[in-house]
């Protein structure tokens, strides 16, 4: 009997015991969790933050602004564009004064221009004026030689020396002609020449094979090289059958 007792006696103590290692691995999880968590070591305040936040801001500004190893800094970069601003300032002055000057002397050649156009316009309109000045100056004698004539025929009967006064004032007109270069057209063996002959009246003829002069009615001239004025003709033709 006793070691029956004994038999269920054990059962009880171990099931006294279990509930104690519960309890004891509980307390040992807690512990180990407690362990786990970081202690603080030391408080920053906000004063302290914002410096330090600040702080790190210009590090990363210097940094950013910082130029490579060979490239020029911020402030020779200012300089540089600040130099060339400068030169392009004094470029654009100097090509305002060019400018300037340019325009002046367009306006100075184009008051000149106009001032040459009306001096020639002048100098044309007095040509055209006085062109026949010398002509009519060496005209003027023998308008006089004209009147002496005039004159000497109303004193003679004969006639004769009117005559020679009038052949004398013919040869003083052919020379005064002669010398701005006019000269009469001369016949030639009577050929008719149309570029230089007018055929006023024509008569037919079998004695001919080609175009004559018959007649001269009136003297034609020639000035230097180009007509001035055809002879007026009477032209023998052949006769038609």
């Amino acid at each position: 009997m006793s070691g029956k007792k004994t038999n269920k006696e054990k059962p009880d103590n171990l099931h006294q015991q279990e509930p104690a290692g519960n309890g004891q691995e509980k307390s040992e999880i807690k512990v180990k969790g407690k362990e786990s968590q970081p202690e603080p070591t030391f408080k920053v305040s906000e004063q302290e933050e914002i410096e330090y936040l600040g702080q790190e801001k210009e590090e990363k500004d210097s940094v950013c602004a910082a130029p490579e190893a060979g490239e020029p800094s911020r402030e020779e970069l200012i300089q540089k564009l600040q130099a060339e601003l400068e030169s392009k300032n004094r470029e654009l002055e100097q090509l305002k004064k060019a400018v300037e000057e340019l325009k002046e002397r367009f306006l100075r050649a184009a008051a000149e221009l106009d001032n040459v156009r009306k001096r020639a316009e002048r100098d044309k309109e007095e040509f055209f004026q006085y062109a026949l000045s010398d002509l009519l100056r060496d005209i003027l004698p023998i308008i006089d030689n004209f009147e002496r004539a005039l004159k000497s025929a109303q004193a003679e009967t004969d006639g004769q020396t009117f005559r020679e006064g009038v052949e004398l004032i013919y040869r003083m007109l052919l020379n005064l002609i002669k010398k701005y270069g006019v000269r009469p057209i001369e016949l030639h063996d009577n050929k008719f020449d149309p570029s230089l002959h007018q055929a006023l009246a024509s008569e037919e003829s079998a004695e001919v094979s080609e175009p004559l002069v018959m007649e001269e009615l009136q003297k034609g001239y020639l000035i230097h090289n180009r007509l001035l004025r055809p002879t007026m003709v009477k032209v023998i033709i052949p006769k038609k059958d």
